[in-house]
């Protein structure tokens, strides 16, 4: 078996990748592993702190903000084979035999292991797993909200069934924060979707792997650390975030189902705005934009 390539793709991640390198040895006990990172034109000292921290590693720059899915595809590209991929985001935190326990998973139909997720300082692991996006599915989230929905498998895209984070549990797609993807998943996959430059990449991977025989599944027994990121808080970045999650509905359904989805995702938008989050309302008007569904090149151009 070939080393499982750890696949991490930086911007400016030089404060959260010290804990993410420091981490890794026990994350991957058990397995022969290399690190490749796609950096993409980090301003800050991201570059110096891999090659300080992990002068192992393959580094591969990029040269420009390229996005997410590129970042990956370079990494991937570079490590020059097809075995199993670990996919990492830098501000994940594995924990002891995390890893092993993923790429074990791996096979009798799943393609695509995701490993419990917490929160930094919870106890509980976070609703990472979801279902495929419908019509009903953003009416309800739209109306009773996405966590109180998530009861009901028709109503809500998260799965909030507190046994389905006890068992192994397949699902549409999964956080991405960690991921193992099998050989033959990146096989019948190929490339990661780059018209995505964040958000829903990710998705568009799990959904385009079931659709091809390779399952999406949660394996318990693997747990880490996620920090998070700012698209709660930052308008700019739930507004791409709302965009991308239309963008690809459009994807795989027809215009007028489409049209249907763009209308329940803008009423719950619309209907956070006017309780004042302020991220809802850059989303709601930029879903009422023409044009707006367009792939964005950069998170800036959203706005």
């Amino acid at each position: 078996m070939s080393p499982v390539t750890v696949v991490v793709v930086t911007w400016n991640s030089a404060q959260v990748l010290p804990g993410f390198l420091a981490a890794l040895p026990d994350g991957m006990a058990g397995l022969d592993w290399r690190l490749v990172v796609a950096d993409n034109y980090s301003a800050d000292d991201t570059v110096e702190v891999l090659r300080t921290l992990a002068p192992e590693a393959t580094v591969v720059e990029t040269g420009r903000n390229a996005g997410y899915a590129a970042g990956v595809n370079a990494a991937l590209e570079a490590a020059g084979d097809d075995g199993v991929a670990l996919i990492c985001n830098p501000d994940v935190r594995m924990r002891q035999g995390c890893a092993k326990r993923l790429v074990d998973s791996l096979g009798d139909g799943v393609g695509i292991a995701v490993p419990l997720l917490y929160e930094e300082g919870r106890d509980t692991p976070h609703h990472s797993l979801r279902r495929e996006s419908s019509v009903l599915r953003a009416l309800g989230e739209a109306v009773i909200g996405n966590r109180r929905a998530g009861r009901f498998p028709r109503l809500s895209e998260l799965v909030t069934d507190p046994a389905a984070y006890r068992r192994p549990t397949r699902a549409d797609w999964a956080t991405g924060a960690l991921m193992a993807v099998s050989a033959n998943c990146r096989a019948a996959c190929g490339p990661w979707d780059e018209s995505f430059f964040l958000y829903s990449e990710e998705t568009e991977y799990c959904l385009r792997a079931r659709d091809r025989g390779h399952a999406t599944q949660l394996e318990p027994s693997a747990e880490a650390v996620h920090l998070g990121g700012d698209s709660q808080v930052s308008p700019r970045l739930w507004t791409l975030l709302t965009l991308n999650r239309v963008r690809l509905y459009g994807r795989r359904h027809g215009a007028a189902a489409t049209v249907c989805f763009r209308g329940a995702v803008f009423l719950r938008e619309a209907s956070r705005a006017a309780f004042g989050r302020k991220s809802s309302r850059a989303a709601a008007t930029a879903l009422l934009r023409p044009g707006a569904l367009r792939a964005p090149a950069q998170p800036d151009q959203v706005v």
